[in-house]
């Protein structure tokens, strides 16, 4: 008999619908329906753009962090059209609380956008990333050219010397290797006072590196001469190399994007989701004729 009952109900419907008679009741519906649809992308691509952006902050080149910054930016685009069309068929559904959940979850979505924005852009920077790839490419390359140029002039002092060569030498590598250690701890540090004391660090060791070659300079043979000359470039080179990785470093892109993201930016996502969970909640309640 219920099922008989059922059977009815679905064919009255379907009866309804089909006959164009509905009106009202039928508009109700499709409005009712459209509500819905939008609430339920305005989930997806909120959910999107946030994991987007979180990959944007992770990306390891340049390439994949544009990518996915552009993924992010389109998907909070799709989400604010969506807020645009769903306001008004709230509106006119006369769905005053729903309203009021869309407009806390647009207030709350503008201040996540705005941060959200403020971390694509350094992360797309990708200055720690950058940096570090400086120290293991042309930084570690002049540093080798370093070492090798000052292996040539122990290789050729004279062996009443050589002990003496060999003890400069070796204070001048350690000094450029002293300041590639302190580089990848300058690289992921976040704070302007530490990385002030690495610097520093850094500077003395130049100092130090630059005193032994003088100092080899004056003891060299002539023939080894050319080859700490090659030493004093290779250790310009390495220099230069440190001043870029310090400035990337200061910069902090990575770094400064990471902390928002699993600060603010959190915060934020997760107030907007469950604005948008409460919107979509509501929403499913409501019957026919704005009834719950």
């Amino acid at each position: 008999m219920h099922s008989i009952m059922r059977s009815g109900v679905l064919i009255t419907i379907a009866t309804i619908a089909a006959s164009g008679c509905a009106g009202p009741l039928d508009t109700s519906l499709e409005k009712l329906l459209r509500a819905r649809s939008l609430s339920a992308d305005l989930l997806v691509q909120f959910a999107t753009a946030a994991d987007a952006g979180n990959r944007a902050v992770m990306a390891a080149t340049d390439e994949g962090a544009n990518a996915a910054a552009r993924e992010a930016h389109g998907a909070l685009e799709a989400v604010r059209k969506d807020i645009e069309a769903l306001d008004p068929v709230l509106g006119e559904l006369r769905y005053s609380a729903e309203r009021k959940l869309l407009s806390e979850f647009s207030t709350r979505f503008a201040e996540y956008r705005t941060l959200n924005d403020s971390i694509l852009g350094l992360a797309v920077e990708n200055t720690n990333v950058k940096a570090q790839r400086l120290s293991f490419g042309s930084g570690q390359e002049a540093s080798v050219a370093f070492q090798e140029a000052l292996e040539r002039v122990r290789q050729s002092a004279p062996a009443e010397r050589r002990w003496q060569v060999e003890a400069i030498a070796a204070r001048a590598v350690a000094a450029v290797r002293g300041i590639q250690v302190i580089q990848a701890p300058h690289i992921a540090e976040a704070d302007d006072a530490a990385m002030t004391v690495m610097e520093k660090r850094m500077a003395a060791a130049e100092g130090t590196a630059r005193a032994a070659l003088v100092e080899l300079a004056a003891i060299a043979s002539p023939g080894a001469r050319p080859q700490v000359t090659a030493a004093v470039a290779a250790l310009d080179r390495f220099m230069a190399v440190n001043a870029e990785i310090v400035v990337l470093s200061r910069r902090n892109s990575n770094v400064r994007s990471l902390a928002l993201s699993l600060g603010q930016k959190r915060v934020l996502a997760a107030q907007c989701e469950e604005a948008l969970r409460a919107l979509e909640d509501a929403l499913a309640k409501r019957g026919l004729g704005g009834t719950r």
